[in-house]
């Protein structure tokens, strides 16, 4: 029995022609969990996103620790997916002799006295749908990285598993001896497993996790029904926009990277980071993606936490952050984890915060303009803010012709790069603009001058007549795909012949099997493997920029079929192999699907045409 159940589930993690990404993810804004196609439980963090994993079986390199799962003696089958417009993954698995369960798993989110009711909690539950199934229940959980928990107390109807920062309490219903000796048993009612913090709960186990999965779905039902999606592509859209959710912690607006840590971009390359924190540069995506969204209260509190980074004057301005900004980000290795498939390291925080990156100071404006033109926001910017502004506008003036470590954050060198010397500039461009609407003529005048002198510079020496394109670093001669982003920030027009004829040189040259890197040229690490999926989508909308909408859509039609099974997307995709590869869910992929579908849909006028919708 134990070979069956160790066969079964490295056959599903490591099919050599599957997918190797292949999970979902559930949360409700405090804690986040991925879990496979088996509906084993991987990765869950606690008590939030960037906390030690209490299941880290994803990156422990022992199929013995870190998980919880349920495996049916004689398990033939399994089918999983996302109830519809959810974060609610369910599983259903045969045997063969037709005996089923199906498995439901989510986070509690929904109101309760009148405020979010999001516990750093995961639920559940297992049903009998067939015949009479027998299973086994397996909960084994880490601390500190990778180290068993063990059982410390047993209750009427919880176990304790100590250790580490923090106690973990499981309370069920299911008979606790088999829980606890893994033993099989018949599955002759639903049970429940909620798994959190070492408290008692307020009713019996089976109702509070009925009510919770009944409040938890109309609740995700009643968040998308709000959000504005395009005509085409809308499944595609709304599984992204819940993604994005999930990565947003409700108690700082903060939105994470990915939900993991330490997947490889590519397979062995030590391409290893912790990405469950919240990157400056990524706001300006999110904030446009959740903006088309019509997603305002998650945007509004996302420009919440990158105002109050706006607004802290005695603090050197980091490319990353904290979920609570002054998290303590130093990266160290995870000794107790061997890493994703035995590819290590696994790294804990991160040593980008402590690189120069001058693109931050545009990241942050770009993000906060926001708040001046969208009347749908309860606190709109004012004057008191812009001067806050002013202050990182004066540092990005003095700073653009730094060499930095770039936004790609290289570890062993640093040029004058185009983009952060762009981003520079756009933290003065949207100064002058936001001094325009609030009818600070002379604030405007002297922003305006800087903007076009530190323009003139960067289409100047970012132009090699050479390659016949705008290269990554001023006055060099390497390619850098995060140049397709120039006319969406403003600096040039995308029919500019300069821009035209970097599309086609980075679409050459950059392209491997169809999918964009970053760049091709060795770094500390060698010669990149994978295609940064951002990437793909910052060509798919250059092309759709200058005209080429047809063939735009036709990439975006091939990269959403790149989507694992539940909908969800990586950072890199492997060129040869097409298997997605780096931390997921990715809030940069994300994004790329929502401002890409919105930008190539066809307009909502057109949904009774005889074409067929995407």
């Amino acid at each position: 029995m134990e070979q069956q159940r160790k066969a079964h589930f490295q056959s599903d993690l490591a099919r050599p022609d599957g997918q190797p990404l292949d999970m979902a993810a559930i949360g409700n804004g405090r804690v986040a969990a991925l879990i496979n196609r088996s509906a084993r439980i991987v990765w869950w963090c606690f008590p939030r996103f960037d906390a030690d994993p209490v299941f880290s079986n994803l990156l422990s390199g022992d199929d013995e620790k870190g998980f919880l799962d349920v495996v049916l003696d004689g398990q033939h089958e399994v089918t999983s997916a996302y109830a519809r417009n959810t974060a609610i993954l369910e599983t259903i698995i045969r045997d063969k002799d037709g005996n089923a369960i199906k498995i439901t798993d989510f986070a509690p989110r929904f109101e309760l006295f009148e405020r979010m009711y999001h516990p750093a909690q995961i639920i559940r539950r297992i049903e009998p749908i067939a015949g009479l199934p027998r299973i086994t229940i397996r909960l084994r959980p880490t601390r500190d990285y990778g180290v068993p928990r063990v059982v410390q107390a047993v209750g009427s109807n919880h176990i304790r598993y100590p250790g580490g920062q923090h106690d973990v309490r499981l309370t069920t219903d299911a008979p606790l001896s088999y829980v606890l000796q893994e033993t099989t048993f018949a599955l002759t009612r639903p049970v429940t497993l909620l798994i959190g913090t070492d408290e008692s709960l307020e009713g019996s186990v089976d109702k509070v996790g009925r009510e919770s999965l009944e409040r938890t779905r109309d609740y995700w039902m009643n968040w998308v029904r709000g959000l504005a999606v395009p005509l085409d592509w809308q499944q595609e859209v709304i599984r992204a926009a819940v993604s994005l959710k999930l990565c947003n912690f409700d108690e700082t607006g903060a939105i994470v990277a990915a939900l993991s840590t330490s997947i490889p971009e590519a397979p062995g390359s030590q391409r290893n980071w912790d990405y469950r924190y919240c990157w400056l540069r990524d706001a300006y995506f999110v904030v446009k993606a959740l903006n088309r969204l019509g997603a305002t209260q998650t945007m509004e509190s996302y420009l919440d936490y990158i105002t109050t980074l706006a607004t802290d004057d005695e603090s050197v301005l980091c490319p990353v952050y904290g979920i609570a900004h002054n998290d303590d980000l130093t990266e160290y290795f995870a000794e107790h984890l061997t890493g994703f498939k035995g590819m290590g390291p696994v790294r804990v925080g991160n040593q980008a915060a402590e690189q120069l990156q001058h693109d931050a100071y545009g990241s942050i404006i770009l993000g906060v303009s926001q708040m001046f033109i969208d009347q749908r926001l309860p606190r709109m910017g004012d004057e008191a803010l812009f001067r806050r502004l002013e202050a990182l506008g004066h540092r990005a003036r003095r700073f653009y012709l730094d060499p930095d470590a770039g936004i790609w954050e290289y570890r062993g060198r640093k040029l004058v790069h185009t983009h952060s010397a762009t981003m520079c500039w756009v933290a003065l461009d949207r100064l002058a603009r936001i001094a325009v609407t609030l009818g600070l003529l002379d604030r405007h005048a002297f922003w305006r001058a800087e903007a076009d002198k530190v323009r003139h510079e960067i289409l100047t020496r970012a132009w090699n007549e050479k390659r016949g394109a705008i290269v990554g670093a001023l006055d060099q001669s390497e390619l850098d795909a995060s140049v397709l982003l120039l006319p969406e920030l403003g600096l040039l027009s995308p029919t500019d012949e300069r821009f035209v004829k970097t599309c086609d040189v980075i679409g050459k040259e950059l392209s491997r099997n169809g999918f964009i890197m970053r760049y091709v040229a060795e770094d500390d690490f060698g010669a990149p493997e994978t295609g940064f999926l951002v990437c793909q989508f910052w060509y798919i909308d250059a092309l759709a920029a200058i005209g080429r909408t047809e063939d735009a859509r036709g990439h975006l039609t091939d990269l959403l079929g790149r989507r694992n099974s539940f909908g969800l997307l990586s950072e890199d995709i492997h060129p040869g192999t097409g298997h997605l590869w780096g931390n997921i869910p990715q809030t940069y992929s994300m994004a790329g699907i929502v401002n890409s579908c919105m930008t190539l849909s066809r307009p909502w006028e057109t949904a009774w045409s005889d074409k067929t919708v995407g």
